[in-house]
Order: C-alpha cells, then structure tokens, then sequence
C-alpha cells in the first residue's frame, strides 16, 4: 500500500470514527444511536486493519478482525437487547407512552445545539492537547491522535449528560473506543494479548449493565436516571 493511499484512507477512517461520536451527540433514538455506535466500531476496526496493512503486522489485522466482531457486533447486539427488553408500566393504561418515552433521550441535560458546539470545542481542545506529542513524531497515525482524543472526551460528555441509562451505556462505550483509537495510533497497535484482555474487561461490564437495565425496566418501567432517584424515597 503506497504512503499517498495509506495517509487518505486512514484520514477517512478517523473522520468516520470522530463523526460517529458526533452524530451520537445529536441523535435522539435510542435505537439510532446503537447503530451508530456499530458503524463506529466498524471504522476503529478499518483504522487498525489499515495499520496492519501499512506496517505488515498480521498480527494487528487479527486484532482488527476481533475489534469489528466486538465493537460492530457483539456490543451493539447486547445493547439493543436491553433496549428490546419488555418494561413494566409505571401506571395502567400508559404503556404506549412509556414505551415511546424509554426508546428516546427526550430530556438530556443539554440540548443539541449545545452539545454539538460542545463537541467542537472539546475536538479544538484534542487538537491543542496533542499538539506537542505529535511534533515528536509526525506521522499520519500520529497526526490522528487528536481524533482519538476527541472521541474520548466526547464520550465522557456523553456519560455525563444523558438521562437514559443505556444512552449512558453507549458514553462508556465510546469513551472505550477512543481509548483504543489513541493506543493504536499513538504505539501503532497494541499486542494481541492486551486487547484481548482489555476487550473482555469492556464485554463483562456491558453484560453487567445490560442485566442491570433489563432488571431495572422491568421492575420499574424504565431507566430514566430522574425517575430513579425517586426511590430514595421509599
């Protein structure tokens, strides 16, 4: 693969892979949004099977291989199972609602718009952050490091600003693959072994959370973090 080809196609994967996290900030529908997070699997997977190819390391395209069946597959089948699950009414006569309610984060505590530009300003903040480690060493993976970075923080945000429980589940996911992101970029891969340990620690947790939000929808007809807290009361 010529350096010219290289370079395009990996800017290509990483603008993918940022404007994922970035449409997750702007979509709604929860079922939306875990498809999002597939198709953003799909690109982290395309960014380490391309430095696999560029460097000859076939070790890094099977890691590829098992990030695209996790990231693109797995996780996102687990979360839409949780969604899918069945939600006991909170009041009778008012299933529908609630349905409709529960498969939409209707009441983030930030508005789009916000968090669009939010999203902007954490990206220019990645890019001044990983300025001097990518003067060290410029190369194109380097040079995408701050994309990963982004991600990581545009993740976070995302935890901290959705009401739902599984929009929250998705956060962590996203703040996952950006860590990921910024290892391969940054050490150009990562060995096997510690991706597989690392896949499996983020498998276990998004197993936990998915029989914690199934257990919570049916007990309480939903995961809204609001409705939750009125627990304390009882």
């Amino acid at each position: 693969m010529g350096d010219t080809l290289y370079t395009q196609l990996l800017d290509l994967a990483c603008g993918a892979f940022l404007l994922a996290a970035v449409v997750v900030l702007w979509l709604r529908q929860l079922a939306s949004i875990v498809r999002v997070f597939a198709l953003q699997g799909v690109a982290l997977a395309a960014v380490a099977a391309l430095l696999g190819a560029h460097e000859g390391r076939w070790e890094l395209l099977a890691v590829a291989v098992g990030i695209g069946l996790l990231r693109a597959g797995l996780l996102p089948h687990l979360v839409r199972r949780a969604l899918s699950a069945p939600a006991a009414p909170a009041h009778p006569g008012h299933h529908y609602e609630e349905d409709v309610s529960e498969a939409r984060e209707t009441r983030p505590l930030v508005n789009v718009a916000a968090s669009l530009l939010s999203a902007a300003l954490l990206t220019l903040l990645s890019y001044a952050v990983a300025r001097p480690l990518v003067e060290l060493h410029p190369t194109p993976a380097t040079r995408a490091l701050p994309v990963g970075l982004a991600v990581v923080l545009t993740g976070f945000f995302t935890l901290v600003t959705r009401r739902r429980a599984l929009a929250q589940v998705v956060g962590f996911l996203l703040m996952d693959n950006g860590i990921t992101a910024v290892a391969f970029l940054a050490a150009s891969g990562v060995p096997l072994i510690v991706e597989l340990g690392v896949s499996f620690d983020v498998l276990l947790a998004v197993l936990v959370l998915r029989i914690l939000t199934t257990r919570m929808r049916a007990a309480f007809g939903g995961t809204g973090i609001d409705d939750l807290r009125e627990l304390r009361e009882w």
